[in-house]
């Protein structure tokens, strides 16, 4: 270091965009950081014991098997009724058999 009072100052160094883009970086990181820190923490859920939980899968046990059994009966009911509306068209195509039988046999002789 000289004690020369004459010497040159030194100029000020210039700060290239990379330079204040790493600044701006460091900015945002520490703001990040001390946002998060300074963040509520989330609860914790509540734990459920196991009785309850035996109990809430019993229930949805119940819930579908009654459903299933819905379906079922709805199953069994649909299939009674196509079965019946077979039997009926059945009914009504041996009808016409017969007849067109019977137009045949006349129209041979």
């Amino acid at each position: 270091m000289s004690t020369d009072l004459q010497s040159p100052i030194p100029s000020a160094r210039v700060i290239s965009s990379e330079g204040w883009a790493a600044i701006a970086g460091a900015i945002g990181s520490a703001f990040l950081l001390v946002k998060k820190l300074a963040s509520p923490k989330p609860a914790k859920p509540e734990t459920v014991s196991r009785a309850e939980f035996y109990a809430e899968m019993l229930a949805t046990r119940e819930r579908l098997h009654a459903n299933h059994l819905a379906i079922l009966e709805k199953l069994d009911a649909n299939h009674r009724e196509l079965l019946a509306a077979v039997d009926r068209q059945a009914t009504r195509i041996n009808a016409f058999e017969s007849g067109l039988a019977r137009v045949d046999e006349r129209t041979r002789k």
